[in-house]
């Protein structure tokens, strides 16, 4: 059988070997060609038709589809406006937050100081002052 097919092809240059279901044998079972799974897909077929016409307006592979665009520069704008509303609402505090917040930064200030002052006292002189707190908290309770 193979000589025929030698006869028939004298390919003698040609590496690939011959199938023997091609003498026609209706005996023969002849094999089908397996469905790559990718290729089959859904999503795979509308990829590729989607840069196939992204091929035929010209557009390049790496430009993005517009919807995707659009929904990019709206949120884009979304943040924009988001910052400058922001930054509106911190120069149009009213006097009386301006003033509370003045105040809070005396309190932390005053704070710091404080807890300077206490750093800087002599340890017998903490000790004396928690002896104090204590008793006036035990003497309450009475």
């Amino acid at each position: 059988m193979y000589t025929e097919i030698q006869r028939e092809h004298p390919d003698s240059g040609n590496i690939l070997t011959h199938p023997d279901y091609i003498d026609g044998n209706p005996d023969l079972i002849k094999p089908k060609k397996l469905l790559n799974p990718v290729k089959a897909s859904k999503s795979h077929q509308e990829l590729h038709r989607e840069l196939l016409m992204n091929h035929k307006r010209g557009l390049g592979v790496e430009s993005k589809p517009e919807l995707q665009r659009v929904l990019e520069h709206r949120r884009r704008n979304q943040l924009f406006r988001q910052k400058k509303e922001e930054e509106e609402a911190k120069k149009l505090q009213s006097p009386f937050e301006k003033e509370l917040l003045k105040r809070h930064q005396r309190l932390d200030q005053l704070e710091k100081e404080q807890e300077k002052e206490e750093d800087h006292a002599p340890e017998f002189i903490k000790v004396k002052e928690n002896l104090r707190r204590t008793s006036t908290v035990t003497g309450e309770e009475k």
